[in-house]
């Protein structure tokens, strides 16, 4: 596994970690725990999936559910009070997880579709 996919499934572990946290210390942005189920299949599918389709699915997931965080954050503006506020120590923390953890993840993904190397060979 190279780095980036490292990266990738880190990233969507820590996410799926901190939206985890999220609902446990009552924050009702995530009414179910799909998001984090689809998160670690995600992650297993990077690990153990054929490399161009795992390399999408590590970039396309974190994306979409980033863009589904920002669309929150503007309509409502709880998502960006759960980054700001420190009232509940658990929502905060698993805020800023689901941040980190989606910027990671997409990185990941956008290197695995960006480090299409050949291999290198020593010839004689």
């Amino acid at each position: 596994m190279s780095n980036w996919a490292l990266l990738s499934v880190i990233g969507l572990v820590v996410t799926a970690t901190g939206m985890l946290v999220q609902v446990a210390a009552g924050s009702e942005l995530y009414p179910s725990l799909t998001g984090p189920i689809v998160l670690v299949l995600a992650a297993v599918f990077v690990v153990f999936g054929p490399g161009r389709w795992a390399a999408w699915v590590g970039l396309v997931i974190p994306l979409v559910l980033g863009l589904g965080a920002i669309v929150a954050a503007v309509m409502t503006g709880e998502f960006t009070d759960q980054l700001t506020g420190i009232g509940n120590a658990a929502i905060f923390l698993g805020s800023w997880l689901h941040v980190i953890g989606l910027a990671a993840a997409a990185t990941g993904g956008a290197g695995m579709l960006l480090d299409r190397r050949d291999p290198v060979t020593v010839e004689h």
